[in-house]
């Protein structure tokens, strides 16, 4: 079995800063081409949401964040009100939120999205149990009508912002002259969309169901999706599609 499948292969991955993706690649041989597609923000709006929401954890049951950066922004709140039961999606996400809260994360999904975690939360006891939900400006209500629809009384409060980067001539030629892109969200996918048009490398992989469809609405021919809606999912998908022959 080849140990770095993606030897010659040059692949896009496009969120805001390199991680668990790009080493993956890295590690499989490929040459990472990173074009950061969107910017983490905070303004005073979110940064009031987050003081009003800290100051109100203490009336709820759980608190659950949906990617590192709204574990950044209520991991430390939540270490004052041992009460708080945790919950994340993905593991990377549940370490950050645990290391900041101090005790472990009690729900994480075993497929890192948001529809599989509302099906990963225990049943509520009746109308009583409420959920505050750190979340970005631009996400899905996935997570917050499940949660609902489960009976639970969810506060959402948008945490911090996800905003469209326009990526430069030089970084949109890379792209495009790559033989891969890998879009580990849909905010990324419409980015792409908006910045660089429906043009793409060959195979296009996207981390789940809900970023291709995210993806295809957008205009762009999603080829590949990931049967593990994770990183290492996504990576292992890429590692596939690019190792098949035409």
């Amino acid at each position: 079995m080849n140990a770095a499948p993606l030897v010659g292969r040059r692949v896009v991955t496009t969120r805001e800063q390199r991680g668990e993706l790009d080493a993956l690649l890295t590690a499989a041989g490929a040459e990472v081409v990173h074009v950061p597609l969107i910017e983490i923000a905070d303004d005073d709006e979110t940064r009031a949401a987050v003081r009003a929401a800290a100051d109100v954890l203490a009336d709820h049951d759980w608190l659950i964040v949906t990617s590192r950066h709204g574990a950044r922004r209520m991991g430390r709140a939540a270490a004052a009100h041992g009460h708080l039961r945790l919950a994340a999606v993905g593991t990377a996400t549940a370490a950050e939120l645990a290391d900041l809260a101090g005790r472990p994360v009690e729900v994480v999904p075993d497929r890192q999205t948001a529809a599989h975690l509302v099906d990963a939360m225990p049943a509520p006891a009746s109308g009583s149990e409420r959920v505050l939900v750190g979340l970005a400006d631009r996400a899905a209500p996935t997570l917050v009508d499940g949660l609902t629809r489960r009976g639970y009384r969810v506060t959402a409060v948008t945490a911090y912002r996800t905003r469209l980067r326009r990526p430069s001539a030089t970084e949109r030629a890379a792209a495009l002259g790559a033989d891969a892109v890998g879009f580990a969200s849909g905010s990324a996918a419409i980015a792409w969309a908006q910045a660089i048009g429906s043009d793409t490398p060959a195979v296009v992989v996207a981390i789940g169901p809900t970023t291709a469809d995210v993806a295809r609405r957008s205009g762009l021919a999603v080829t590949h999706v990931a049967d593990d809606h994770s990183v290492a999912g996504l990576a292992a998908c890429i590692s596939r599609a690019l190792s098949s022959p035409p």
